[in-house]
């Protein structure tokens, strides 16, 4: 999914000055599927819960209008490089068939170059999906899934509205190998309900058993607009929140996952190459209902977001009118742009690629990073500015230094 999320504000102390010309951008294809069986609790991404039947040949069409659309229309000084990753997301994309999967890969092909070694990812339901529905998607030209597993504890599943159970998600899993996928992601949530670290723990180590190539390894949090922000479940405190992720980073650390991202853990050279563009700062074409997107084109980086609902999203693809929004990021809002996504990487940034990605000058970040050196919440080594561990436990305090 899209990570391009959250408030963005602008104002860092001394504004910057007009950025230049940003070239060499690398290129992702982010395409969003709404539907989904039935809406987590939890879940604040656009997702709508299926009534009837899913327009899926009707919403193909409206992808590939969609994606017409901005070959007709790019941002003013864009370029459309090879491709480098396309990330069908949801929703719940496993809900399409192979076919019409592979008649969107298809179109996008036709339509847009695509690196030799592109990374394609399909997120995927346990409930779903099963092993004529992997193979077609293999076939279809899909080469990496993530599966959206959460939990392998029957009773947090029920908790959370899921529409599988433990048996179902492991057999997804395996599913997806027999299918002859080599890459393959589970999602897995901690802090969840009444959740204690040694439950946590066992989770964790289950998943880990099954040995995907990459775990995302995320907290619960109550997201706004949602069901259990509504009615708050029973969550662990902060404390033992921490606990069960600095439990699970070693856990992960010894079954040879390195950690490179907040929530990401991946065998070597295994990392997600569309995730670490989001945050590298890269460009990605954004179509589908709610999709977002970012351009760097010129001397500018403008940002556009679709309509959510499915059905306005279906009368409008392929025309603005589809566009919800189009903004143009100013100069002053790109440090904070830039280090919301570049400080999440274990690695964290070279001064240079901030200005490649940009088009101002490193210096314009120094303010900034002053104010966080003075408090401890980063480190400098070899050219590259990352979080500190102390950083690392407070990022959103750290990104408040950016604003």
């Amino acid at each position: 999914m899209g990570l391009d999320r959250g408030n963005r504000q602008s104002g860092i102390g001394n504004r910057p000055p007009a950025a230049a010309p940003v070239t060499d951008i690398p290129l992702s294809l982010y395409v969003h599927f709404p539907w989904c069986v039935r809406k987590c609790p939890y879940c604040d991404f656009n997702s709508h819960a299926v009534r009837g039947e899913i327009p899926e040949q009707e919403y193909i069409q409206a992808l590939i209008r969609d994606l017409d659309f901005e070959l007709r229309f790019p941002v003013p000084g864009s370029r459309f490089p090879p491709v480098q990753s396309i990330f069908l997301g949801g929703g719940t994309p496993s809900l399409f068939s192979a076919h019409a999967i592979g008649a969107l890969l298809e179109a996008v092909a036709a339509r847009l170059a695509l690196a030799a070694d592109a990374e394609v990812t399909l997120e995927a339901n346990p409930g779903t999906a099963d092993a004529g529905h992997f193979a077609g998607y293999r076939a279809a030209g899909v080469n990496r899934l993530s599966i959206g597993v959460q939990s392998l504890d029957d009773a947090q599943l029920r908790r959370l509205g899921r529409i599988h159970d433990s048996g179902q998600a492991v057999a997804a899993y395996r599913a997806a190998r027999a299918a002859g996928f080599a890459n393959v992601n589970l999602d897995l949530m901690f802090a969840l309900p009444q959740q204690t670290p040694a439950q946590a723990a066992a989770d964790l180590r289950q998943a880990i058993a099954l040995a995907p190539e990459h775990v995302s390894y995320y907290q619960l949090t109550l997201e706004p607009n949602t069901e259990f922000a509504r009615q708050p479940p029973p969550l662990p405190d902060d404390e033992i929140a921490w606990a069960m992720q600095e439990s699970g980073q070693a856990l992960l650390a010894q079954a040879g996952y390195a950690q490179y991202e907040v929530s990401a853990y991946a065998r070597p050279g295994l990392q997600s190459r569309h995730n670490r563009n989001y945050w590298t700062f890269g460009d990605y074409l954004g179509i589908g209902a709610g999709a977002h997107g970012k351009r760097s084109g010129g001397a500018s980086i403008v940002r556009r977001a679709r309509h959510k609902h499915p059905r306005t999203y279906l009368a409008q693809a392929g025309s603005a009118a589809a566009l919800q929004e189009e903004t143009t990021v100013a100069p002053a809002e790109l440090p904070f742009e830039y280090a919301m996504n570049a400080l999440r990487l274990n690695e964290g940034f070279d001064p240079a690629d901030f200005a490649a990605r940009t088009g101002l000058a490193p210096g314009a970040l120094e303010p900034a990073l002053a104010r966080a050196r003075r408090r401890g919440l980063l480190e400098e080594a070899g050219g590259r500015v990352r979080a500190s561990a102390l950083g690392r436990a407070h990022l959103n305090a750290l990104l408040r230094e950016f604003l």
